[in-house]
Formats: C-alpha cells, structure tokens, sequence
C-alpha cells in the first residue's frame, strides 16, 4: 500500500482548565492518501475540528497536544517527511498553506472585514510564491475566475460578498499556491442547497485538475457518503469506524454510525421510520471506561463496559472473520457485525391517571369539534363586547369560536377536559378576571380605603 501523504497516528489533544483536562481527541489514527477525499463526521463536540487544527498546530492555548504523531509525506519536502509535532516555527511557516491549507468554518469570521479581497489574496501569495508582483496578481485574479467570481471583485470587502461568494474567496485562497492537502471544515455551513451544491461542483473539478487530497469534516453525513471516498466516524474524541464509503453505506457496523445513517431520508428504495440518537454524548472530562456510547446505545450489554475501544477488522461475511479484502473497514465495537439486525425499539407510555371513558369519549367528540372549527392561534386579540346582564360585569365576548381561557360554562366545555385538551398542545389554561370589571374593582379598592380610614365609611357607596 502507498504511503499516505498526512498520517496521524494516536494524536490525543486536551483542554486544560483548573477542574481538570478536557480530553477532546483520544488517540486518533487517520491516514489520508494522495488524491483522496476522507470524510470526518460525528456530533458537535466530538473533536472534529480539534483533529484537523492539531495535525497543523493551529489550536491556541488552553489546548495542548499530549500524545501522538503527525507525520506530512509530500512532493515538496525531504525524504523521510516533516514531523509536524516537532517542526520548528520556520518549518511550520514553510509548510502550512503551502502544503496543506484549510478551508475555514466561517468564511465571514476567518477574512479579515477591513482589508480588500484582493489584498487578502496577495498576502498568501506574497509569503509563500517568490514573483514579481504582476505575476502575484494575475495568479489572484486567475484563482477569483476559477471560482465563478468575477476579477472586479479584486475590490471589494467580505461585507459586500454574498455567503457563497465568501465562501469561494476562501477556497481560491487556500488553492492559490497549489497545497496538496486542503482541509475543509463545514465549508457549506449557512450556505442554502442549491450553493452548496456549486461550491462542492467547483471544489471537486478543482481537485481532478490540481491533483490536492481533501479532509472533509461536517456534520452531514449523507453529503460525505456522495462525495468522500472513505468515511471516518468519531464519537466523544475518538474513532469509532472507518470504513470506505460504499462499504459504510451497505453496512455499517457501529451503532452510533447506525444511529446516524437512520436519521435521514433515503431519496430511493423503500421507505423507512426515522430514528433519532436519545440522550447527549459524555462528558469528557476524567476517563472513560468502555464504551462511552453505551448509555445511548439499543445494543448495549453489561460486556460494553470492558471494551477497550481498540479498532477491528469488521464481520461483513457473517462467519465470524473478515476477509482480507474488506479489512479496511474497522470498527471500536466487537460485538455488532455488518449483519447484526437492530434491536426492537419498545416505546412505553409514561404512567398516568386513568381518565374515565365518558371523559375519552368527551375527548374526542372534542378534539373533533376543534378539527371542523379550529381555534385561531391569536385568541389573544381585543374582542367585541356587548352589554352585560347586571352582572357586575361590562361585558361577554361575542365570538362564534371556543375562547380559551374565557368562560367554559358558555362554551358548553367542562374545566377538566378543556385543560387536560391544552396541556396535549402545550398550551397552559390561565383564566384570568374579566377585562370589563371596572365597577368591580372600583367596589374593591373603596372598602380597601375605608379599612384604612374609618372615619369616610361609605366612600365605595358615595362612588
């Protein structure tokens, strides 16, 4: 097998903090091949990023890196490659955007808003591509109109660009000097389908013209399984598949990547019930023992809890083994194979009253009535009066619609069931005192004051 051109072998990275480290990256292997596209996916937190910004040394303190490998085999460097842990700061400067560049996360964040697009071109040419300056700017503008943008844009600042155009600016950035690996962080995040979809045309011809391999980190895993050639799954810090794409997408071994591939529609073939993930990743703090997905997990046996989380060679033939050829696909869990089925899901009730059956029937003749005449979600509006019945009151709303939260007795609904009916939707029933009562609360605040000063009796009267 050729040697790859950036090899990460156990990188472990952590946050320091006085109540203790952060391990956000916990022993990670990830080899990416010439001409590749390796796709990094997992949920928000599990190190993603981390990862990509610690193998160039980019993470500012209180990140450190406690252990691992970065090793970069390029065309460029000597034999034998540059280890990127223990380069020094002239050879990271040689080597980063030069040889391997990164695509921001946030292209409005990652330019700078108060210099010219232009300007920011030329800065990364200037420092890493020795020619005189009608070259640099040639090379600027030819890497602008490679990317749909067009040179007059030379002049503007970020804040003048579209999201998408943004987002090109900083890919013709990061290709002007022709790096060989190219990281791209959720390039197409905030960006609508139908630009994503351009800025991921662009950036794939751009890869079968110039040769660079790709990291490719997102959230979106079934993006990764359209473009990337192999697919690594992370959870919690640490890698818990990796297998090629066609492989990952026939059968996967994990459950977490199940869990993932099951939260999405597939656009053929039959149709499916979407699952979610319950519950939150762990917290990363201190050691995790076993599996860390086991509480989350429809597979978990009390056997989880020894596992070393050491990657395998998965089961994809059913006997038990796997074969040589499909020894690329790996997975942290040894108890579920490709051909595991999924665990029945049982959904219980939560526990309650039982309500009465005249009450369910009251319910439902209910809940019929609000389909045929549903309640406007304003109720809140002004409402029409009328004169009232001596009442104390200065009027009845007139509306031709239940109220909630008026008089139910009007309604012809009882209490009960009205409130049990808004607790379902989410609402809360409050019944406030009539808006009219003025005569009532003047009645009130009169007595309150001859309390107060026996010797004007009669005042609430006298008003």
């Amino acid at each position: 097998m050729t040697q790859p051109l950036l090899d990460i072998r156990g990188l472990s990275i952590a946050y320091r903090s006085p109540d203790g480290d952060t391990r956000a990256v916990r022993g990670v292997d990830l080899a990416l091949h010439a001409g590749s596209i390796v796709g990094l996916a997992g949920e928000s937190g599990c190190g993603k990023s981390t990862l990509a910004y610690g193998s160039v040394r980019l993470l500012r303190p209180p990140a450190v890196i406690t252990g691992g490998s970065v090793t970069y085999h390029g065309r460029r460097v000597q034999a034998g490659g540059v280890d990127v842990l223990a380069a020094t700061a002239q050879q990271l400067r040689a080597l980063r955007w030069r040889e391997i560049a990164i695509v921001f996360q946030s292209a409005m964040n990652a330019l700078n808003p108060v210099l010219r697009v232009g300007e920011q071109l030329l800065d990364a040419l200037r420092a890493h591509t020795p020619a005189p300056e009608e070259q640099l700017r040639a090379r600027a503008v030819e890497m602008l109109e490679l990317v749909g943008i067009p040179a007059a844009r030379m002049r503007s600042y970020p804040h003048e660009l579209s999201g998408g155009m943004r987002q090109r600016v900083m890919i013709a950035m990061a290709l002007s000097v022709e790096p060989e690996v190219v990281i791209m962080d959720e390039p197409t995040t905030g960006l609508d389908v139908v630009v994503q979809r351009e800025i991921l045309r662009q950036v794939f011809e751009l890869k079968d013209r110039l040769g660079f391999s790709v990291l490719f980190i997102t959230h979106d895993l079934s993006l990764l399984l359209e473009v990337a050639d192999r697919v690594v799954i992370m959870y919690a810090g640490q890698m818990v598949e990796s297998a090629p794409t066609a492989q990952l997408r026939s059968g996967a071994a994990h459950p977490y990547t199940r869990g993932l591939l099951s939260s999405f529609p597939s656009l053929r073939g039959e149709r499916r019930e979407l699952a979610g993930i319950p519950g939150s990743p762990p917290d990363l703090r201190g050691e995790l023992v076993g599996c860390p997905f086991v509480p989350r997990c429809g597979f978990a046996t009390d056997a989880c809890g020894q596992v070393d989380m050491r990657l395998g060679p998965v089961d994809r033939g059913g006997n038990g083994s796997a074969p040589p050829a499909v020894a690329a696909h790996v997975s942290a869990c040894p108890f579920v194979t490709a051909h595991t089925p999924s665990p029945a899901v049982t959904v219980v009730a939560p526990a309650g009253p039982p309500v009465p059956a005249t009450a369910a029937a009251g319910d439902r003749d209910r809940d019929d009535r609000h389909r045929a005449h549903p309640v406007p979600s304003g109720h809140g509006r002004r409402a029409r009066w009328t004169p009232g019945a001596g009442d104390g009151r200065r009027g009845r709303p007139r509306s031709r619609r239940p109220c909630p939260g008026g008089d139910q007795s009007q309604q012809g609904l009882s209490p009960q069931p009205l409130e049990r009916h808004l607790g379902r939707a989410g609402g809360l029933l409050r019944t406030a005192p009539w808006v009219g009562d003025r005569a009532g609360r003047r009645e009130r605040l009169g007595q309150e004051h001859d309390r107060q000063a026996p010797g004007r009796a009669g005042t609430a009267q006298r008003r």
